[in-house]
């Protein structure tokens, strides 16, 4: 640039030597060349890039150095799987007893929510209502056999001085004894007649179904289950018709105390072997009432069955009970899912079980609701997936081939994180473990 701002001044002095030299008749001088310095050219941003390639190419090997490493250094300290899912418990209601359903609680329906002690159902009472009925005269009547047989004790044993009224009180206990057996004969009976009018009936149906078996208008379930209800009933006619032949005996051998007891007031010198039957009597009289007592209780055990009670709270699912329905006892009527109770089952591979343990801290991802849930690790499975399934791999055959396994991982959710319900069993979450 210093060369370029002179270049006119040069040019002026050798004008005026030209000038001087042509006064003093002298030759011109030669004007000298000027040379110009060649222009510099810029470098390409290809010559600079191979000029510093080596630098670049250090550059970029530590960052991809350092990028790695972070990152195995943070995937390496998390586990994760989308092979997981939202598991819970499933509480199968049935029923405890045996007849038809009377009325079904309306609010009771598929996807509802339902509180514990709810009311679900209500089995027709009035067959328990009878049972438990007669099972309370039973208990009542031989209970009062047992207050008399007590109080017989105490008159047989009040001294030989009062033998004769002693006999004439053991006559009139015989006496009121058979009354007692009479009236137990007439209950036999009345029972008699029940259990032969439900056998009639249910022989009926069992008739009728079979025909309709014979048309394949039925299935061979439901004929099964009448012609069950016919075989039992058919037993029940059967005991009662042995209890009836018990309660004739139990007549007979009242009458015959009372023609001992007869015998006895001719015989007042019998004290001794009176008061040693007399508490057998009462012993005997004593357990017949306790047996009485444990069926009154079973009695109404079975009334208080005719209601079924929500065990849990949770949602309704696979609501089968309707009314007019005919159930027995363990018959699944619905499922309650209770969602305050759930957990994460997530099937890790074995090779991702080296540094997991209880205790460490995970990060669910629902798909459902696409929220993030803090957890931990509760338990490891005791065994992988396959031992469970229902035809294990047979590795002893010798067509051994390796395939890496999965072992269920029981994960909790922490205090409050399902407190929306959001989470429901069934549904498939990616847990992420912090293996830190």
């Amino acid at each position: 640039m210093a060369t370029q701002l002179q270049q006119p001044e040069q040019e002026l002095l050798l004008e005026e030597e030209a000038q001087h030299a042509e006064r003093n008749h002298n030759p011109a001088p030669q004007k000298p060349k000027l040379e110009l310095p060649a222009p510099v050219e810029k470098p390409s941003a290809f010559a600079m890039l191979k000029k510093y390639r080596k630098v670049l190419l250090a550059g970029l090997a530590v960052l991809v150095l350092v990028v790695g490493t972070a990152g195995w250094i943070y995937f390496s300290s998390y586990e994760s799987t989308d092979d997981a899912q939202v598991d819970g418990h499933l509480h199968q209601v049935s029923a405890r007893i045996s007849g038809t359903i009377l009325h079904v609680n309306p609010e009771v329906q598929d996807s509802h929510y339902i509180e514990a002690g709810t009311v679900i159902a209500e089995i027709d009472p009035a067959d328990y209502q009878a049972e438990r009925d007669r099972a309370q005269a039973d208990f009542n009547r031989l209970k009062d056999s047992s207050v008399a047989a007590e109080k017989d004790i105490t008159v047989t044993s009040s001294g030989s001085t009062g033998k004769l009224d002693l006999a004439n009180a053991a006559v009139t206990e015989a006496e009121d004894s058979v009354a007692t057996e009479k009236a137990s004969l007439q209950s036999a009976q009345a029972r008699l007649a029940q259990v032969e009018a439900n056998f009639t009936r249910a022989e009926n149906d069992r008739q009728r179904y079979e025909k309709l078996l014979a048309k394949h208008e039925i299935s061979q379930s439901e004929y099964d289950r009448v012609a069950t209800e016919s075989a039992t009933d058919r037993e029940g006619v059967a005991g009662a018709k042995a209890d009836l032949v018990a309660a004739q005996q139990r007549i007979a051998q009242a009458q015959s105390r009372l023609a001992q007891r007869k015998a006895d007031l001719l015989s007042a010198q019998s004290a001794p072997q009176q008061v040693a039957s007399s508490k057998a009597k009462a012993a005997a009289a004593v357990s017949d009432a306790d047996r009485a007592h444990a069926l009154l209780t079973t009695a109404q055990l079975n009334l208080g069955y005719t209601k079924i009670i929500a065990p849990v709270s949770g949602i309704i699912g696979r609501k089968i009970v309707e009314e007019g329905q005919r159930v027995q006892p363990g018959q699944q009527l619905l499922t309650i899912i209770p969602l305050d109770d759930i957990w994460i089952t997530a099937n890790f591979k074995e090779t991702q079980l080296r540094k997991m343990k209880p205790g460490q801290a995970v990060t669910i991802h629902a798909d459902a609701s696409g929220k993030d849930y803090r957890g931990h690790v509760d338990q490891i499975g005791g065994a992988t997936g396959s031992k469970f399934s229902l035809l294990p791999a047979e590795n002893a055959t010798g067509n051994y081939v390796k395939v890496v396994q999965r072992v269920p991982v029981r994960i909790l959710l922490d205090q409050g994180e399902n407190a929306d319900h959001r989470l429901r069993p069934g549904m498939s979450v990616e847990p992420n473990v912090s293996l830190r």
